[in-house]
């Protein structure tokens, strides 16, 4: 079915024309400065290690909450094996406190004594 209009539709009435008055030059135009804002401070996450916590499931740990292929979480294993402590990754504050609640939680229900924090980085 096909409707026909009877009528040619009119164009939408034009509205007032305002026009900016004249101050007489009074005015006072501040200039707007641009802000810079820093960027927030970054964390690092850090883990400790320890006697018993076996170096495959820190490797796994690594593998699955800070997104490391094999390799690289081997050599993070490592280096927290021989220096004691490494950094799995740098985050914003609240990524990094989720990332560090993530791992002990993982560690907590296997039985591990696995510790992992976040710092301030430098």
């Amino acid at each position: 079915m096909i409707f026909m209009a009877s009528q040619t539709p009119l164009p939408p009435p034009a509205g007032p024309v305002i026009r900016p008055s004249d101050d007489g030059g009074d005015s006072v135009v501040a200039e707007r400065k641009t802000q810079k804002t820093k960027p927030p401070q970054m964390y690092q996450v850090v883990m400790l290690n320890d006697d018993y916590t076996p170096m495959e499931f820190v490797v796994v740990v690594i593998q699955e909450f800070f997104n490391k292929d094999r390799e690289t979480a081997t050599q993070i294993m490592l280096k927290i094996h021989l220096d004691g402590k490494g950094i799995c990754g740098v985050y914003s504050r609240d990524v990094a406190a989720t990332k560090v609640q993530q791992v002990q939680e993982a560690a907590r229900q296997a039985g591990h004594p696995l510790q992992c924090l976040s710092e301030p980085a430098d």
